[in-house]
């Protein structure tokens, strides 16, 4: 069965974005091997906020040959958008069923699934127990505030740790499954 990847930056205090929506202090390392994730996703959730500001970007003229590739390759990948508000676009499908969607597209064959957010959806997702791996890159910046990962638990998320890898850059990613128990390992 297909995987539900949550693969995000998020500051050492928290934030996945800054007060202002910004995320211009993410960092992104070769070492990363973010091709790498790509080549084992054939698909990516969004909100319709991040889709309008992410979905369909392209990088300005003066954008460098590795870059215009990498966007590239993201849109090559299917996009399912959630939103309440629906619409016609030749780049995604619009739903706003999220438990169900989720299911159906984890029963189909293929690869994995990139959850790339909004903050709202990632909260759904979370609630809704449809996360099945947590990878979290920790960049070496305090924001102070700003959109922070984990809002409005109902209750704890207890997470065991299977993977870690740290970058030239200082960023330290941290990859977890789903402990449906505190187990105490």
């Amino acid at each position: 069965m297909k995987k539900i990847i949550l693969d995000l930056a998020v500051s050492l205090d928290g934030f996945i974005e800054g007060p202002n929506g910004e995320i211009d202090w993410c960092i992104m390392d070769d070492d990363m091997d973010f091709d790498g994730f790509l080549e084992n996703i054939d698909t990516i959730l969004y909100g319709r906020v991040s889709y309008d500001s992410w979905g369909n970007y392209h990088p300005g003229e003066d954008a460098g040959e590795e870059e215009i590739l990498f966007w590239k390759k993201i849109h090559a990948k299917k996009k399912v958008v959630f939103s309440h508000h629906q619409r016609e676009d030749q780049n995604a499908v619009f739903t706003d069923d999220i438990e169900k969607t989720v299911h159906e597209i984890k029963q189909q064959a293929g690869k994995d699934i990139w959850l790339y957010g909004g903050a709202g959806l990632i909260r759904t997702c979370i609630k809704l127990n449809l996360i099945d791996m947590y990878r979290i890159s920790v960049h070496p910046v305090a924001l102070g505030n700003g959109k922070p990962l984990f809002e409005e638990l109902k209750e704890r998320l207890y997470l065991k740790l299977i993977k870690s890898n740290v970058f030239r850059s200082g960023v330290v990613q941290l990859i977890y499954e789903p402990s449906y128990q505190n187990d105490g390992k």
